[in-house]
C-alpha cells in the first residue's frame, strides 16, 4: 500500500475533482451522476455487514 505523502485527504481531493467537472450536455451529466451512483453502490457493498454475517451463520451450520 502506498503512503500519502501529503497531509491532504485523498478522498477529499477526489470529491473536489468530481465537483470541478462541468457537464457538456444532459447525456454527459447523466454519465457523471451514474459514476457517482456506482461508486456509492460499490462502497455500500464493500461495507455491508449483514450479508457477511449471513454467510458466517450459514457456514457455521455445516
Amino acid at each position: 500500500m502506498t503512503k500519502n505523502k501529503s497531509s491532504v485527504d485523498k478522498n477529499l481531493q477526489n470529491v473536489v475533482k468530481d465537483l470541478d467537472q462541468v457537464a457538456v450536455n444532459s447525456h454527459h451529466a447523466q454519465q457523471l451522476q451514474q459514476q457517482t451512483n456506482d461508486r456509492r453502490h460499490q462502497d455500500a457493498l464493500n461495507h455491508d455487514e449483514s450479508s457477511q454475517e449471513m454467510s458466517i451463520t450459514l457456514n457455521d451450520k455445516d
